[in-house]
């Protein structure tokens, strides 16, 4: 079968073949595929969709292009995604939460790209922390600790490489198959039996709106039921920064505070949240609410920052950071930003913020650029709280003060103080399952 016999199908509206959506996959991996054809035919499934069929055919079809896991590690593998965020720390609270409370978390992250942050980016602020690992070593840390956090293998779903370059510049990113391909076909790569997704929607989010969220939710929870996997997904607000701080060393000095108990907040409340639904997938609790309830038993007992330490030590990183934050990469500028105005914190810029930490130095224009690990910033307002004339809105940490300067001007339009009080943001949309949606 010619590729050319693919774009024309689908160029006239027409429904594909499960083998030709095979061919598609396939062309996309052999280096004499020319990228204009490939091209082509992301544009023309961006102009005339795909069906729920088709969706999943091409999701296993490039998850197939390369290696396919089975773990076997004693349980139920569950993983987690997020749709990207900022300050979305998450994954390394609720990771060694769940492992805690018995489960087996194989988890797959990447790096950051524009405004949102990378796990992995994350997990390498910790000194000597190793997140490029074999499938073998993987598999025997998960068995031994409970839980590992790895960057995603150039050998899982590599037809997803090629074309997520090509749609980056062709114009094709905002269609919902082909993201949601993208994204699941890593995730059955990479063997998870439970898959919980994170999908945010807000001014932070890549994807701005409710409704455009929920149909790429549905159909990605569509797509793992028809490859036989267990998935929930989640649909969470992002018009503000998840937690406080945004960069890397930083996110994993908040994440340590959380499992420390010293922080409570949104970030823990949605990191419950996904972690009683990755509980739920594991069969290690009958209800969200005994899941929860068994989560923060390993919060307060320290059982969950004990696991993340011994992953850390897993992975070839300093466990001591758990105990000793100054053990983290520091910046050398951290400069306050008060504020004149009174009122309350009605609105934030949430992707200005990312930018901001990116500008910094803590996240990449291009995929091959060096990270400050030390930079970032961290917020002390969140929206609906009182500000008060002379009250600390943030800090900016940077590595030079001309740097800082800079961002701490760019904060000051990020956040918007108004007259009148709001209600707080926003954290929980709707929960999709393989048999319902619950709009909340």
């Amino acid at each position: 079968m010619e590729l050319i016999q693919v774009i024309e199908r689908k160029k006239l509206g027409f429904a594909l073949s499960d083998e030709e959506i095979a061919c598609f996959a396939q062309a996309s991996v052999d280096p004499a595929t020319p990228d204009y054809q490939l091209s082509a035919l992301l544009m023309a499934i961006r102009l005339n969709g795909m069906n729920a069929q088709e969706t999943t055919a091409l999701t296993l079809a490039m998850a197939r292009t390369g290696d396919m896991l089975s773990p076997d590690v004693g349980g139920i593998t569950v993983d987690k995604h997020s749709t990207g965020g900022v300050g979305d720390t998450t994954t390394l609270i609720l990771v060694p939460l769940v492992a805690a409370c018995g489960g087996k978390v194989l988890k797959m992250s990447g790096r950051g790209l524009g405004h949102t942050g990378g796990t992995i980016d994350k997990m390498e602020s910790i000194a000597g922390l190793r997140a490029t690992l074999s499938q073998q070593e993987m598999l025997d840390i998960v068995r031994r600790v409970g839980c590992v956090v790895a960057g995603q293998s150039a050998q899982l779903a590599p037809a997803d490489k090629r074309l997520y370059a090509l749609r980056d510049v062709t114009s094709t990113v905002d269609s919902i198959p082909l993201i949601a391909s993208s994204i699941m076909s890593k995730k059955l790569a990479s063997g998870a039996q439970g898959i919980v997704l994170d999908v945010k929607t807000g001014d932070g989010a890549l994807m701005k709106t409710f409704e455009d969220c929920l149909k790429l939710a549905q159909a990605m929870v569509d797509i793992g039921s028809r490859a036989g996997r267990r998935v929930t997904a989640l649909i969470t607000g992002m018009e503000e920064p998840l937690g406080s701080h945004v960069g890397n060393a930083l996110e994993v000095k908040e994440a340590i505070d959380v499992l420390s108990g010293r922080t409570q907040g949104p970030l823990l409340q949605v990191s419950l949240m996904l972690g009683a639904q990755m509980l739920l997938l594991s069969g290690l609790a009958a209800d969200a609410q005994e899941a929860e309830q068994k989560l923060r038993g390993a919060l307060i007992s320290g059982a969950g920052l004990r696991k993340l330490r011994q992953m850390i030590e897993a992975q070839g990183g300093d466990g001591l950071v758990t105990q000793d934050l100054s053990r983290l990469p520091q910046a050398k500028v951290q400069l306050p930003l008060h504020t004149d105005e009174a009122g309350y914190l009605e609105r934030v810029d949430t992707t200005r913020i990312g930018l901001i930490a990116q500008s910094l130095g803590a996240g990449r224009l291009q995929v091959d650029d060096v990270i400050d690990p030390s930079v970032g910033l961290v917020l002390m307002k969140r929206i609906g709280d009182q500000v008060r004339a002379g009250d600390l809105l943030g800090v900016i940490h940077a590595s030079d003060n001309i740097s800082a300067q800079r961002a701490a001007q760019a904060l000051r339009l990020a956040l918007h103080i108004g007259p009148l009080p709001v209600k707080a943001a926003k954290q929980l949309y709707a929960l999709i399952t393989k048999d319902h949606t619950e709009v909340l």
